[in-house]
């Protein structure tokens, strides 16, 4: 403002000056005058610089301190928030180290869950699997070994039948030819009669069931068979005779008869079977009642052997009479057919039965092999998340060894970094 009020005092002195110049009138004291203003206007602007030049020595000497205090502060200032931005870089790096191990912690107890899980499932369902086919294959080794032992218990039972009724032939022949003849034993009609009905009883009842024979039974002509086998039809009932003629039999074989008597008594013995053949068709079948045939019951082999070796028109006859002549042996063939046709009769009574369990069996299969389909599916869909869990697990672990590299190496930039998003917060 001073400066300013001398170059205008200036300004007017000169310009009073050339009006005194101008004007040519003024005296010498105008003159003096003048020169006197001009000194003093030098005298004044050199106290002017004067105080010039020593308010610019003060001000760049203030500014010089201004400076220095500046720079102090700047530097105070810059290593406090160096010091700062370090602390909260060595923070965030516990932070972030912190976080990488919770993470992996996590996942490989997320991990390591679902292992264990998986490994739970799927041993329950190899359990479950286990004890439901152990269930399936016990029942069927159960009824497997139930009817094999049903069947060897039957085969042993004939079996030994067979070597007690070997035995007692056997035995019969010995006493044939040691002690009595078969002829003393069995000359009496009933005793021969009632030995049949014995032997006859015995093989029945060692191979069919009580409910699929009756002994004794009468029909409605009021004759009664030794026994009756009830059969599934077509089949039905069929009578069984077990009397047979053994007198011109015995004749035969007789050691003091001659050529002409043996044959008479084979003649004899022909007419005595047909007259038998004819005697069980008339009696024992009946139209619509009893089977279109019926057994003839011969209790002894050899006389079975005989009539099939030396009286094949006789066996011709009979079959034509529908009249089937058995012996031990091949009685015990027709007993086991008749079991398997009662065996099949009742197998296809229950094989609705066995339908529907089979149906029910197929229904739980096919949810069985739903379910293990699904199972299989979640297996896989859990064995690809874990593959995807461990695909994000190594990509955090390479950015965290990409953010620890970059700490490392790159400190600085990263604290200025931090500084602005720091005053951005």
């Amino acid at each position: 403002m001073e400066i300013l009020v001398a170059v205008l005092a200036i300004a007017a002195i000169v310009m009073l000056a050339l009006v005194i110049a101008r004007s040519n009138t003024q005296s010498r004291e105008v003159r003096r005058l003048s020169e006197e203003l001009v000194q003093v206007s030098q005298r004044l602007t050199d106290a002017l610089e004067a105080r010039h030049r020593g308010m610019l020595t003060d001000l760049h000497a203030g500014l010089t301190q201004q400076g220095d205090r500046l720079g102090g502060h700047l530097t105070e200032s810059s290593e406090r928030l160096r010091g700062a931005v370090g602390e909260e870089l060595r923070e965030t790096r516990d932070a972030v180290h912190a976080l990488k191990l919770s993470l992996s912690e996590n996942m490989n107890e997320y991990r390591e869950a679902m292992l264990a899980r998986l490994g739970e499932t799927t041993q329950t369902l190899n359990t479950r699997i286990d004890q439901r086919l152990g269930e399936i294959s016990g029942k069927v080794n159960e009824r497997l070994d139930e009817g094999f032992r049903k069947t060897n218990e039957t085969f042993v039972s004939v079996m030994s039948r067979l070597a007690t009724i070997d035995e007692a032939q056997k035995k019969i022949e010995n006493l044939t030819g040691s002690v009595v003849s078969l002829q003393e034993l069995l000359g009496d009609k009933r005793a021969r009669g009632a030995f049949g009905e014995v032997q006859l009883e015995a093989l029945v009842r060692n191979v069919l069931p009580t409910s699929a024979y009756e002994m004794q039974a009468t029909l409605s002509n009021g004759t009664r068979a030794d026994c009756m086998l009830k059969l599934p039809p077509p089949t039905g009932d069929v009578a069984i005779d077990s009397k047979f003629p053994l007198e011109n039999y015995h004749a035969m074989f007789a050691a003091d008869a001659n050529e002409r008597d043996r044959a008479a008594s084979q003649k004899a013995f022909r007419q005595d079977l047909r007259r038998h053949v004819d005697a069980i068709s008339s009696k024992y079948i009946i139209a619509g009642e009893t089977s279109n045939g019926a057994v003839m019951f011969i209790p002894a082999e050899a006389v079975f052997a005989e009539i099939h070796a030396h009286h094949a028109e006789v066996v011709e006859y009979a079959m034509t009479r529908c009249v089937w002549i058995v012996s031990p042996t091949t009685l015990m063939a027709v007993l086991n057919t008749a079991r398997a046709v009662l065996k099949d009769t009742e197998t296809r009574r229950h094989v609705h039965v066995i339908k529907d369990s089979l149906a029910r069996l197929a229904v739980d299969f096919n949810r069985f092999d739903e379910r293990m389909s699904n199972l299989a599916r979640h297996i896989k869909q859990a064995h690809t998340d874990v593959e995807e869990v461990q695909i994000s697990s190594r990509k955090i672990t390479q950015h965290f060894a990409q953010i620890e590299a970059a700490e490392v190496g790159e400190l600085p930039a990263l604290h200025l970094v931090e500084v602005r998003d720091e005053g951005k917060a």
